[in-house]
């Protein structure tokens, strides 16, 4: 089944309406082209990839943002231990995966539905940094606060 799409009056291709596994295999396709080409993100994924290991990490992205998007639970994994053992793996790269990430979403999907994956993808970054980079006893990225009915 392939995803609606809505005409843009401009002539330029139509945007796609609805989340299915074609819209994920299409977003998957076209963000880590973009990854590919960027200077910054490409040595980092090239490394824990390598170009044998592409059609693998493309299924399993596809897999993964299934199980994100449509509850279809055909990912089993630990993103965490993955991104744990990336060599060269640095805090402020995850913006920039957002952000490339962003970019690709909204020229696919109408602005509603790009939303939708952009903000669970900025979830999913805020939780991989905060678990990949956190060590016991170091001092918070941000203050904690201690207020609240449990406190």
């Amino acid at each position: 089944m392939s995803a609606a799409r809505r005409i843009r009056p401009s002539g330029a291709p139509a945007l796609l309406t609805g989340v299915t596994e074609a819209s994920i295999g299409l977003l998957i396709a076209r963000f880590y082209a973009a990854i590919r080409r960027d200077p910054d993100l490409a040595p980092v994924f090239e490394a824990a990839i390598g170009e044998a290991g592409w059609p693998d990490h493309l299924a399993t992205m596809c897999r993964f943002w299934s199980s994100v998007m449509l509850g279809s639970g055909r990912y089993a994994g630990n993103p965490v231990s993955v991104h744990r053992g990336v060599a060269g793996l640095e805090r402020p790269m995850f913006a920039h995966w957002l952000a490339v990430f962003e970019s690709v979403a909204a020229s696919l999907f109408v602005p509603e539905t790009a939303a939708l994956f952009v903000a669970k993808a900025g979830r999913i970054a805020a939780s991989l940094q905060n678990t990949v980079f956190h060590r016991p006893g170091a001092v918070p990225d941000r203050p904690v606060v201690e207020t609240g009915p449990c406190d």
